[in-house]
Order: C-alpha cells, then sequence, then structure tokens
C-alpha cells in the first residue's frame, strides 16, 4: 500500500541525464554495493543464530566458557579493512575526476563551453551569460553535449545550487565565488533547486534546467537579445529584494561587470586586482552601490541616483551615504 503513492516519485540522482551525473550515480552504486556485502551477511547470520541457538534446540553446542576465536577474530577484521581500503581508494580517485572546480573537455572542438554566472537572491535564481548579454531569472537554458562553466555566488543568506540530474551541487555564498561544471547529455527538462535552507521563502527557490539542441539555443539566445527589459543596476537592486514566487523573466543589455560587482560590493576598497576582490574605481560597484543607497522603503528613488551621478563621476561619495546592511 505504502508504494501506490509513491509510485509517481521519481529517484532524480538515480537518473542522470549529463556525464558528471552518471557517474555519481556508478559510485553511488558502487558503494552501496561493498558496503552491502557487511549488512547482508549481518543480517542473515543473525536470523541464523537466533534460530540455531534458541532455549529449545538442544542439538546446539553449549560452550559456557568461550571467549576467543582466533578464526572469528581474523574474519570480523580483515573484511572491514579491505571494504575500508576498496572505498578510499575509489572515494580518492573520483574525488579528483568529479572536482566541481575542474574542467570538463568538450566533445567536439566547435562546441566551446558556455559561461554563466549564478546569483543567489531571496528567493529566486538569476543567470547572466555574459558572453551573450542576456540574463534569465528562474531559467536556465544550455545546449546538449556542451560544456557549461558555472561561476556561483549569493546576495545574502548562503544557498546551494544544485540540479540532480546533471550532477554535483555547489554553495552559493555572499562575498565569495564559487564554481561548477556540468554537461548534459540528453535533451529535455530538469528540475533544479536550492539544497540548503535559506530562510522563510526557501521551498519556492527552484527553477527549470532546460537543455535544448544547439540550433534552439542560439535561436533562444537570438530572441532573449531582442528582449526590451535590460538588467542594469538600478533594475538589479529592485531584483534583489526579497521575495517569493517570482515568474520567469529575460533580460538583454545586460550591465558588464555585474557579477563581479555582486561579488565584490561586500568588501572595502582595496589596492591590487585579485579576483573576487573589490578594487577601488569599479564602477558597475559603485553604480550597485548608489542604487541600493537611494532606496526609500524598499523602493527605489531615481531622482536620489540621478543627483548622486555627477558626484559619483567625479569620485565624491554622496552625503549621508548609508550602509548597505540596511
Amino acid at each position: 500500500m505504502a508504494m501506490v503513492p509513491m509510485s509517481g516519485c521519481t529517484l532524480e540522482l538515480l537518473d542522470p541525464k549529463g556525464s558528471v551525473g552518471e557517474q555519481e550515480k556508478h559510485l553511488i552504486l558502487i558503494a552501496l554495493g561493498v558496503m552491502l556485502l557487511v549488512v547482508v551477511p549481518v543480517i542473515v547470520l543473525t536470523l541464523v543464530f537466533f534460530w540455531r541457538y534458541r532455549e529449545t534446540n538442544t542439538a546446539a553446542t553449549y560452550s559456557p566458557k568461550w571467549s576467543h576465536s582466533t578464526k572469528i577474530e581474523v574474519v570480523v577484521w580483515t573484511i572491514p579493512v579491505i571494504i575500508v581500503v576498496a572505498l578510499a581508494v575509489m572515494i580518492w580517485e573520483t574525488t579528483h575526476k568529479l572536482d566541481p572546480y575542474r574542467p570538463i573537455e568538450p566533445i567536439a572542438t566547435d562546441k566551446p563551453p558556455v559561461r554563466v554566472e549564478v546569483v543567489a537572491l531571496n528567493w529566486k535564481w538569476l543567470f547572466i551569460y555574459p558572453d551573450y548579454h542576456v540574463a534569465t531569472v528562474n531559467k536556465l537554458v544550455v545546449p546538449v553535449d556542451t560544456p557549461v562553466e558555472f561561476k556561483i555566488t549569493a546576495e545574502s543568506l548562503m544557498n546551494a545550487f544544485f540540479i540532480p540530474q546533471l550532477g554535483s551541487m555547489v554553495y552559493a555564498m555572499a562575498g565569495m565565488e564559487t564554481k561548477l561544471h556540468l554537461i548534459a547529455n540528453h535533451t529535455g527538462t530538469y528540475a533544479g533547486m536550492s539544497s540548503a535552507y535559506s530562510g522563510a521563502g526557501f521551498s519556492d527557490m527552484h527553477f527549470k534546467a532546460h537543455v535544448t539542441s544547439q540550433g534552439d539555443f542560439d535561436k533562444w539566445v537570438k530572441e532573449a537579445q531582442a528582449v526590451p527589459d535590460t538588467l542594469d543596476a538600478p533594475t538589479y537592486v529592485k531584483l534583489e529584494q526579497p521575495g517569493t514566487g517570482a515568474p520567469v523573466g529575460i533580460y538583454a543589455n545586460v550591465m558588464p561587470g555585474l557579477f563581479d560587482a555582486i561579488v565584490g560590493k561586500y568588501m572595502g576598497p582595496m589596492d591590487g586586482s585579485a579576483q573576487g576582490m573589490r578594487v577601488s574605481g569599479n564602477s558597475a560597484i559603485d553604480d550597485i552601490i548608489a542604487a541600493a543607497n537611494c532606496r526609500v522603503d524598499g523602493q527605489l528613488d531615481s531622482r536620489a541616483l540621478l543627483a548622486q551621478r555627477p558626484e559619483r563621476e567625479a569620485g565624491a561619495q554622496p552625503v549621508a551615504q548609508r550602509a548597505l546592511t540596511e
């Protein structure tokens, strides 16, 4: 009876649609099988011992002073040691082979990796395609048989970026940049989610990953580049406001350097050009901070933002600038 309501459930981890997911499924099944080599015999022998040494079985050997058996000691120690060593070797190899930061070799030389910058907002996902200058909300589109290079961060709360049927999960953290490399080998639509609890809107923080043919992907990019909505600093400040049930959105003419500005805006000004760090004079960061500081009761004051522009272009700090933590 319990199987009836569960018949509609799918084990997405065991139904991979990409090479990374397939290797992880293989690893899960091998580790499960190896550990069952201990679990199954223990369960069977437990039942056998219960039956053989029951009180009514007078034919069973009775040894009240028995305390040691070298043969038993050899068995109960040798088998677990062999299993632990085997699992250790396998995990060592696959940990490096399936490192999320490790690039995936393209299947064909004419299919370079697609770069996608991921921002975990509260509570929605922002996907930026820097090579195509478009962005989407709660919708990911990638071509089949093409490596995808993800750069991941968060606006505030920590989340975890996860597409179970494609592979690994990687955390998204504010002020930090993590990476993930995946590839999809089958076209289709797959569930994406945050697998780390991040507050009241966590249950709505999911998206659809659409894997299309190369031709359909190119067509989608052209359509996205033609939409009227643009993603500049004021638009981003409105978008990053907490909210649930965000509809799918598409933006064109994405502000250059937006992802790096999101990563670096919580860092203080500093000398040098280390990647992921805020550098003095970064106009994208300045635009986002200025837009954030022009909010009044959660709404953007466009006139105040325009009034600040000459000051910012001259290098001066606006008067009565509020902290971003507000």
